[in-house]
């Protein structure tokens, strides 16, 4: 122990612990902070629910200290992708921030095959909406009130059983998924119910919006199986009230007019 009381040897030891701190930690510490990488960096406003396109992003050089370790570095990693959060010029893009599919509340969307459409329609008071309680996945009535100007209120054959699609607030977000975004804890009400119809239906909801008068009505909230039930029990009702249009045209091609009763015939030579 008497060694280390010596005060000479003390301050050898120090002196070369600085050295080392100084000629080999300190230099390492430096490369690494200084150490260059490629990281994709967005130059364009992205929605969430919005496909990546390459005009979106590009690639940049940057430091690599502290960098997340998920961070996407090559562009063929996101073009394609869907944002599943909002970015704004500048972000890098991490793993959790993309997905292969569009996000939840905006994968219908994506999903049209041409038979139905979407189509929003507003909530102009707060019992007409269902005072806020609507959430996607709902299959509902559409009440129409004054229904065609015949002074009585009525739910429409083609809209007893309507899937809804997504509710969204005054503020472009979708107020039943969590994903708009305030200050406060304060809950946004809905400004529009999104329904998934046919083209007829739409064209009828197109007119109640017009005259502004219309509620929503919960008829069943719950598993997939059971509310394609309700979906297929109001498709058969639009295929008995709109019979195929391709049917009705073959039909009426198939269907020759006979000739009118004083129209001369000719005869056959004599």
């Amino acid at each position: 122990m008497s060694f280390f009381k010596n005060r000479t040897v003390i301050g050898v030891i120090c002196i070369v612990l600085s050295l080392l701190i100084c000629f080999a930690v300190t230099p390492l510490f430096n490369q690494s902070i200084s150490q260059k990488t490629e990281i994709v960096r967005v130059t364009n406003p992205i929605k969430i629910g919005e496909a990546i396109t390459k005009e979106m992003v590009q690639t940049v050089e940057v430091g690599g200290y502290n960098l997340p370790e998920d961070v996407v570095r090559h562009t063929d990693t996101v073009i394609g992708k869907f944002a599943s959060a909002d970015l704004v010029p500048g972000d890098y893009i991490i793993a959790s921030k993309i997905a292969d599919a569009p996000a939840a509340e905006n994968a219908y969307l994506y999903n049209l095959t041409g038979e139905k459409q979407v189509i929003s329609v507003s909530v102009k008071s707060f019992a007409a909406g269902l005072s806020g309680k609507l959430i996607s996945g709902d299959i509902v009535s559409i009440v129409a009130p004054d229904y065609k100007k015949q002074g009585v209120t009525v739910i429409p054959p083609e809209l007893q059983y309507v899937e809804v699609i997504a509710v969204t607030a005054g503020n472009g977000y979708d107020a039943n998924t969590g994903e708009q975004k305030k200050d406060k804890d304060e809950k946004e009400l809905p400004a529009t119910v999104t329904l998934l119809v046919t083209p007829e239906q739409s064209k009828i909801l197109a007119e109640l919006e017009a005259d502004g008068t219309l509620h929503v009505s919960l008829v069943y909230r719950g598993s997939k199986e059971n509310a394609a039930k309700f979906t297929e029990a109001q498709d058969l009702v639009l295929s008995k009230l709109y019979p195929d249009k391709l049917e009705t045209q073959e039909s009426e091609d198939n269907t020759q007019p006979e000739p009118p009763a004083d129209t001369p015939v000719e005869s056959g030579a004599e």
